[in-house]
């Protein structure tokens, strides 16, 4: 197998930095068995509808089009793939691949049932095995899996058969925490490896949605190399292969190599490889990033500008090139992870209890003038136009009164009062939102503008009301943050009065829609407008 040709990769898998992609990662399934503190919340994730899976078929339609590209290696992950049925079929299909220049067909598992799994597995084509094990320690098993602590025999009968059957490249993946594993576990695992062909990876403690991370749980790959060498001398720097994950060294007599995976401290975005696909088809160029484009919608319905019915694989070619040309430099465009991982959390939400609110501290962010924009519509019912001026803008003191009908001149000049609300709104913005910072504003303007839809536009709007106010709130203020709160609140009041002064002779068919922030500008990310 390893001496057929692979074909080089084409444009579709280059991005603009000229990284070539030859290694793609399928994700078979949610599910998993265990519920480890690094990766998933105690009580699970919401699990997405089977129908909405990729199916084997799907999965093979996409490996046989991604190895066409020049992927040469592909692994099969989770959740745990080994709870999913036809796994032994999906290996299979992808081992005829090995004609078209697949060379590796790898798959990282927790290792709890992979002994029974592995003899069909190896038959039908696996060639690569991680298996994930954080703790040689019983307790810290069951602590950090959420499982039953007699689990870890299981996993590690799972590696001595891998062994036994002669699989190559068998790695351990050990994720290190800071206070819960980064001591006598580390060492631990170096003995225990010591006569087993084996890789032990120890990896730096990322970031994922529910794990609760902190920079302080973090053991760099600098601290944990120390402590190896100090238990057992000077270690073996081993040469690392193109586009490896891992920086790899070997304690001198020892049969097993380690391996360090230092995506939080020493980054490989410069030679990354790697692409994603998740269990419900979604294509992942970046495992630090949310953009997705999903596949499986395309291979099924279709996918707007690329492919108005099903996709055909020039059209998923398409597609998939243009989601690796949007790929960034480096962990998705942030400066490093740990701020991705910081601008990932709720803000409002205090770091050491997750059950209470907390006002965020700005007191360390730089003085700037700052700007916020935001817009929101009311539709009105077309028999309402007469009472307004349906070409007239009105904004701040110059605004002129329209006339209005009886019922509504009860309560006032209509786009006065509302403007005026939507004004006081804006300065009382932090008296209603509990956790807002309250601003001295040095300027608010509300700009009422009334419009007359044409029939192309009702339809393109899906609505039978004929007209709508859009409100449109700006505020400015000096300060350490930013006022697009108080400009979603002028504008949101703004129109909630328009309701109130109109709701006689409109009625109940009005609509407030579309409240949005429109622009910024000022503070640490700069200006912003959005588009459309």
């Amino acid at each position: 197998m390893d001496k057929i040709q692979s074909p080089p990769s084409t444009p579709f898998l280059t991005d603009r930095f000229t990284r070539q992609h030859t290694y793609l990662r399928i994700s078979l399934t949610e599910k998993c068995n265990f519920r480890c503190l690094y990766c998933m919340p105690a009580e699970g994730v919401p699990l997405t509808p089977k129908a909405e899976l990729l199916t084997a078929p799907e999965l093979e339609r996409l490996a046989q089009l991604f190895v066409s590209q020049g992927i040469n290696k592909i692994r099969l992950t989770g959740g745990e793939p080994t709870v999913r049925k036809d796994l032994p079929e999906i290996i299979a299909a992808l081992a005829s691949q090995r004609q078209n220049g697949l060379r590796q067909i790898g798959m990282t598992t927790n290792g709890l049932t992979i002994s029974r799994h592995l003899p069909s597995l190896v038959a039908n084509g696996l060639t690569h095995l991680n298996i994930s094990l954080d703790t040689l320690d019983p307790f810290k098993f069951e602590l950090m899996t959420r499982t039953a602590a007699k689990g870890i025999e299981r996993v590690l009968n799972g590696i001595d058969t891998a062994l036994a059957l002669g699989v190559p490249n068998v790695k351990i993946n050990v994720v290190v925490i800071r206070g819960l594993n980064d001591g006598k576990d580390i060492l631990d695992f170096v003995e225990w490896a010591k006569h087993r062909d084996v890789t032990v990876r120890f990896i730096e403690y990322m970031p994922f949605d529910g794990n609760k991370w902190r920079p302080e749980k973090l053991v760099p790959y600098s601290q944990l190399l120390e402590s190896i060498t100090n238990k057992f001398g000077p270690l073996e720097k081993v040469g690392d292969d193109a586009n490896d994950t891992s920086k790899h060294w070997k304690v001198p007599g020892h049969q097993s190599r380690l391996g360090f995976i230092t995506s939080m401290t020493d980054h490989f975005c410069g030679t990354c490889n790697r692409l994603r696909i998740t269990a419900d088809g979604n294509l992942k160029v970046c495992l630090f990033g949310n953009a997705e484009v999903s596949l499986r919608d395309a291979m099924r319905e279709g996918l707007p500008g690329f492919a108005e019915g099903p996709a055909d694989d020039n059209q998923l070619l398409n597609i998939i090139g243009a989601a690796v040309k949007r790929k960034h430099a480096k962990h998705a465009g942030m400066a490093d992870p740990v701020e991705l991982a910081q601008a990932s959390r709720l803000t409002h939400i205090d770091a050491e209890h997750n059950d209470r609110a907390a006002m965020v501290d700005v007191s360390e962010k730089q003085v700037t003038k700052r700007i916020g924009t935001a817009k929101c519509r009311v539709y009105i019912p077309s028999h309402v136009l007469p009472l307004l001026e349906a070409t007239q803008s009105t904004t701040g003191e110059s605004a002129s009164v329209p006339q209005f009908g009886s019922s509504v001149r009860l309560k006032g000049p209509v786009l006065h009062t509302a403007q005026l609300a939507g004004i006081m709104a804006a300065k009382k913005t932090s008296d209603l939102i509990p956790l807002c910072h309250g601003l001295n504003l040095s300027h608010v303007d509300v700009k009422l503008d009334v419009h007359k839809m044409t029939e192309e536009e009702m339809e393109e709007e899906g609505t039978t009301l004929s007209a709508y106010i859009e409100v449109t709130c700006t505020t400015t203020t000096t300060s350490t943050t930013g006022v697009e709160m108080e400009a979603l609140t002028g504008a949101s009041v703004t129109s909630l009065v328009l309701w109130d002064m109109l709701k006689s002779v409109a009625g109940k068919e009005m609509r407030v829609d579309g409240l949005m922030v429109t622009h910024k500008s000022g503070g640490k990310s700069g200006d912003w407008q959005r588009q459309g």
